[in-house]
């Protein structure tokens, strides 16, 4: 009777057979067969195709018959299979191509070895499965990279750096509830014992349920949860009593609480002790500590107003250069304000708004002197005149020097 073989394809020989060569035989089973089975690696070159390996009935050495399979070749930029014998056996395959190897029998639908990695699988005869699926312990030489599902660190700082969450502090002691933020998906409620910084938009927070404590003045809040806190903090007047609609944030010195009404005042007295004279028809002084309007201030008697120009408020004092090229540059014009100029002030009035009027040109005196024109938010340009005097005042000085001399 003749030879048979096993599945790993070891001959297998019959009483009597070969009676003058089973030692070969039987060294090619040890030597070959069975190294293979146990330590021996085989090259497997793919061709941008899938690729089967097959065991015959020899005993002679084969490339599905090795315990490591290293895959080389061209995978075509396409997972590839390869397909080996559906015979109960261990598998250690290295993927050297550059796309991912799928190793399988036939019917199984197998492992998938990503490029550039070594895996540990067996052929249970019908598909190949895993090895391993559970350690009870592990002990890692160097930390699990971030691209195999660890942190790529052995310490909490630099885990947290690596996987760009650097930036949080505090210890988060519970989660639940719902929601995402800044990649990392929450289901509940976060407390933490410190404070919790987001790098991007926080959305989905409903600020009447889910929203705790005061927003300061600091941070863009009123600083208050009720109406009367939130007007104390930002330094508001109440709007409540007899004729306290509309009140003015104006710091006035003195008492106005006997004050009837506090949109005219037309009772007080006077600004300082406002009770019962009109303090805002008679003229009586009060104090302010600022006033800043955005918009027109107009008045019919005179307007009174020192500015500061002590010497000892100011440095680099030089005199204006070419003072009197500047100001004949600049020149003195009559003009027509236009018609949409005048309707925007609320139309002439013969008295403040006329038709006819006469000064500068800013952009004439932007030209020589531009420390004199300002642009308003809404592009137009405005001349400080009352300091445009110091330049016709140095204008003035260097002609009498040219005069005196001539003489």
């Amino acid at each position: 009777m003749a030879s048979t073989y096993s599945n790993l394809k070891f001959q297998l020989m019959t009483t009597g057979e070969n009676s003058t060569t089973w030692g070969t035989i039987t060294n090619t089973n040890l030597g070959t067969a069975i190294e293979e089975a146990i330590v021996g690696s085989a090259d497997v070159t793919f061709a941008s195709a899938n690729l089967t390996l097959t065991l015959t009935d020899t005993n002679s050495t084969q490339a599905a018959r090795n315990v490591r399979l290293r895959c080389t070749g061209t995978t075509g930029g396409s997972t590839r299979n390869l397909v080996v014998p559906s015979i109960e056996k261990p598998y250690i395959v290295r993927n050297d191509c550059a796309d991912s190897i799928v190793i399988k029998t036939v019917a199984g639908s197998g492992i998938t070895v990503p490029a550039g990695r070594t895996m540990w699988v067996y052929n249970d005869g019908v598909n190949v499965v895993d090895s391993t699926t559970y350690l009870s312990s592990l002990t890692l030489g160097t930390a699990l990279p971030i691209s195999s599902g660890g942190t790529g660190a052995t310490d909490a700082a630099t885990a947290r750096a690596n996987l760009g969450i650097s930036g949080s502090s505090g210890t988060v002691t519970s989660v639940a509830g719902a929601g995402t933020v800044n990649g990392i998906t929450l289901s509940g409620t976060v407390t933490t014992s410190g404070s919790l910084s987001l790098g991007g938009a926080l959305s989905g927070v409903s600020l009447t349920s889910q929203v705790a404590g005061t927003l300061p003045v600091a941070s863009g809040g009123t600083g208050g949860t009720s109406q009367s806190a939130a007007q104390s903090a930002l330094n508001v007047p109440s709007n409540t009593g007899s004729g306290a609609s509309g009140t003015w944030g104006i710091s006035v010195t003195g008492s106005a609480g006997s004050a009837t009404t506090a949109t005219t005042a037309t009772t007080a007295t006077t600004a300082t002790t406002a009770t019962t004279a009109n303090a805002l028809n008679t003229g009586n002084s009060y104090t302010m500590a600022g006033l800043t309007v955005n918009g027109a201030i107009t008045a019919t008697g005179n307007v009174t107003a020192f500015f500061s120009s002590d010497a000892r408020l100011k440095e680099n004092i030089a005199p204006i250069d070419n003072a009197l090229d500047k100001a004949c540059a600049i020149g003195g014009k009559t003009f027509d304000w236009t018609d949409a100029y005048i309707a925007a002030h609320g139309g002439a009035d013969g008295y403040f708004v006329r038709k006819s009027d006469f000064g500068v040109v800013a952009q004439d005196v932007q030209s020589v002197f531009p420390l004199a024109v300002r642009e308003r938010e809404d592009g137009t340009l405005a001349v400080d005149y009352e300091k445009l005097c110091a330049l016709a005042f140095q204008a003035i000085k260097e002609l009498s020097d040219k005069v005196k001399a001539l003489s």
